[in-house]
């Protein structure tokens, strides 16, 4: 878990903070975050800070909050000036910060400041001559140190294998990805460690998986299985860093669903999927992260790889090449130079998919005779209305 802040407050005034952070958040005197590096206390944090984060900071007169412009990190408050990353610790529904948000709340619950930052407030474009080296120039940039990458047999995951001189581990019940798996490991000359869970495996985490995330959108949690069980076995791996591979798909067009789409419409819907990726993904991510005390290191989503994704044409993420549609197309020119061919052009399957969770739900679904909506229900309350 992450961080969970209840402040003793008395005629406007703080003299108690009853604080509990976990890995990967980081307490330094009475200012919380989590992030790269600290990060800079500022009116304009939002613009200051070029990396995801979040951090609450107790001055004299306020509390100080703020997120990053993606939302990567979850974050709720209180009138009363109880502050965590879980919906679950508030006794009422709390107020949450919002991405690119900056708050000061005063010590009797008044917010004396408020303002939210925009995408184009924070990314700008940026001409490039060569998107395909720059992308691999900007994967080097990002350190990666006691890390494990968090391998799916895919171009996304492939190219940051190929780049760090890190292990792979991987998570699947599907017996036919676990022999890809090796079989792309053995091409990129690297050992991997694979958990193969089953369906007993997800029966008996699904409470704390959706617990953990706080919805039972079906999708959401069909998502957070493996998430969980990589992060929970590069735990028990020794490792508590996990670089994954998320924000291609958004950056470089990887969805199925924009090959259905050209022009401006094109860009346009890249554009609202990078902005909206903390509501749709990041924060499901972050909880997980947090339950398992582990940190997502995300190399795609450095601002210096938005900015060049920002300048990179549509047409060039998803190219029409003699009649085929190719998704990702410009990460896959940039692939081909440091890995084999035949991992940087493979098309893989959505992770629910690929690796047989979405099945195993539908099964266990049907064991209860329910729809999966209802099981999920169900799991997470206790019962299905």
């Amino acid at each position: 878990m992450s961080i969970f802040v209840t402040s003793d407050i008395r005629e406007g005034k703080i003299e108690r903070i009853y604080a509990n952070t976990r890995y990967p958040s980081v307490q330094e005197g009475l200012t919380f975050f989590d992030a790269a590096e600290k990060p800079k206390i500022s009116e304009k944090a939002p613009v200051e800070n070029r990396m995801l984060y979040y951090v609450v900071s107790f001055k004299p007169s306020h509390v100080f909050i703020s997120r990053d412009v993606l939302g990567s990190k979850p974050i709720y408050f209180s009138e009363d000036l109880t502050i965590s990353s879980f919906k679950w610790y508030f006794e009422e529904e709390p107020m949450k910060v919002l991405p690119g948000e900056v708050l000061k709340i005063s010590y009797d619950g008044e917010v004396i400041y408020r303002k939210t930052y925009s995408f184009f407030d924070v990314f700008e474009k940026k001409a490039v001559d060569d998107p395909a080296e720059e992308i691999i120039k900007i994967l080097e940039k990002v350190k990666i140190k006691d890390a494990c990458i968090s391998f799916s047999g895919g171009v996304d995951s492939g190219l940051l294998a190929g780049i760090y001189d890190a292990p792979l581990i991987s998570v699947t019940a599907s017996e036919k990805e676990e022999e890809w798996l090796r079989e792309a490991a053995n091409m990129l000359g690297k050992e991997i460690e694979i958990f193969r869970f089953s369906a007993k495996d997800v029966r008996d985490n699904l409470r704390k998986i959706v617990g953990s995330i706080e919805t039972t959108n079906t999708l959401q949690v069909s998502i957070a299985v493996p998430v969980y069980f990589v992060t929970k076995f590069a735990k028990e791996l020794g490792y508590n860093k996990v670089v994954f591979g998320q924000g291609a798909d958004e950056l470089f067009g990887g969805y199925k669903r924009y090959e259905h789409v050209v022009g401006k419409a094109l860009e346009d819907a890249l554009i609202e999927d990078i902005r909206r990726i903390g509501e749709e993904n990041l924060e499901r991510d972050s909880k997980i992260a947090y339950k398992n005390e582990v940190m997502p290191i995300l190399p795609y989503l450095s601002f210096d790889m938005i900015e060049l994704a920002l300048a990179i044409p549509a047409s060039e993420k998803v190219k029409r090449v003699e009649g085929k549609v190719i998704r990702k197309y410009v990460l896959r020119e940039a692939a081909k130079k440091v890995i084999p061919e035949e991992i940087a052009i493979r098309d893989k399957k959505a992770i629910q998919y690929s690796t047989g969770t979405y099945k195993i739900l539908e099964r266990l679904a049907r064991e209860e005779k329910l729809p999966l909506d209802e099981y999920l229900k169900k799991i997470r309350y206790g019962s299905s209305s």
